[in-house]
């Protein structure tokens, strides 16, 4: 008789995508094969405390308060692999976590260095692909330097801003032309994203997305590119889904035409023509390798008639039945269950292999003591 997998789903989190996670997760759970896994859901309030059970995820969706018998920690201590409940003190052990955090304290790394702590396999890239990957400003740096055409950019310190606005504001408008876009370097699901037309859309939306995060990217708008997206799943030999298309029910894909109003479209396979969606498939797989990626991530692009430009990877992609990560890999022969399967076999296969690496050293002399 096959064992079952003790699987911790991990949801929620200190973010603003937060209740994104949270339908995420859930599709998830509900698509589990309970013949094959048993499933241990962990969420993690807004105030980042965890808490496991049944109801948890209901309880963090209806905003109540949860009870502190439900609160447990990860043990850091690797022959435990598990979550340890403070008040009963009992170990719920597990197999694999697959974490589905959207955004900061989640999706940058953060959560990944605690998990390596643990001694337990997760779903996903690593600390290194995590923390890269949330990281706007870093993850187009890594793509320019692996020869990836990214659109022209500047980037600052919210705090130079408030003390050199004029002088920020004028180097943006020498380097990058009207209509651009304001992000925060940190953040998700279009959380903190303006799209400015003159000066006076620039500033606020540099404050606002000062709200988000300590530094602010500041690109060219593509106008009249396609917006991109393609799934990229595997370790070391990754590979590419079919090519998708978003046509956003807003101006640009912002979190209301993501999630909110229900309009937006999409198109799979993505209307472009087959040498440019070959490309876009190419050079996904070579940013996913460039920030050290691994297991999954969706892969975003602006598309025109002759070029196209790499947006961003998004290392923990939405993940209901109908979000483009699944639905691009479904189109690509994978139905969405099959596809848990794999990345959870992915996470144990990178966990096996790095646990033959050495963690230690023995040197000539002792000369230490």
């Amino acid at each position: 008789m096959i064992k079952k997998l003790n699987v911790g789903v991990l949801f929620g989190g200190r973010s603003g995508e937060h209740e994104v996670s949270l339908v995420s997760a859930s599709s998830i759970m509900g698509a589990l094969d309970p013949e094959q896994f048993n499933i241990v859901p962990i969420g993690i309030a807004k105030d980042g405390r965890f808490y496991s059970g049944e109801n948890v995820i209901h309880d963090l969706k209806a905003g109540k308060n949860i009870s502190s018998e439900h609160e447990v920690v990860f043990l850091t201590d690797p022959a435990k692999k598990g979550i340890l409940n403070i008040k009963s003190g009992k170990i719920a052990s597990l197999d694999v976590v697959f974490p589905v955090l959207h955004g900061t304290f989640g999706e940058d790394g953060t959560v990944q260095g605690l998990l390596e702590l643990t001694g337990i396999p997760y779903v996903g890239a690593g600390v290194l692909g995590s923390s890269v990957g949330m990281d706007k400003i870093v993850q187009k740096d890594v793509a320019r330097a692996a020869g990836i055409t990214v659109a022209p950019s500047v980037w600052f310190l919210g705090k130079d801003f408030a003390s050199a606005e004029d002088v920020i504001v004028a180097d943006i408008e020498k380097n990058i032309s009207y209509p651009c876009f304001v992000k925060p370097s940190n953040s998700g699901s279009s959380v903190g994203i303006s799209k400015a037309h003159d000066q006076k859309e620039l500033k606020n939306s540099i404050r606002d997305a000062m709200r988000y995060d300590r530094r602010i990217l500041v690109e060219t708008a593509i106008e009249g590119a396609h917006e991109i997206e393609v799934s990229v799943l595997g370790n070391d030999e990754p590979c590419a889904s079919t090519v998708g298309e978003i046509l956003p029910s807003n101006e640009f894909y912002d979190y209301d035409a993501k999630y909110v109003d229900g309009k937006s479209k999409t198109l799979i396979p993505a209307d472009i023509p087959e040498k440019l969606a070959k490309e876009v498939q190419e050079t996904a797989i070579k940013a996913y390798k460039a920030i050290d990626c691994c297991g999954m991530a969706r892969v975003d692009f602006l598309v025109t008639k002759e070029k196209v430009y790499f947006n961003e990877v998004n290392t923990i992609p939405g993940f209901t039945s109908i979000s483009m990560y699944p639905k691009l890999w479904e189109a690509s022969g994978i139905p969405y269950k099959k596809l848990l399967d794999n990345l959870m076999g992915l996470a144990i296969e990178r966990f096996e292999e790095r646990s033959k690496f050495l963690t230690s050293y023995q040197p000539k002399k002792n000369w230490y003591k």
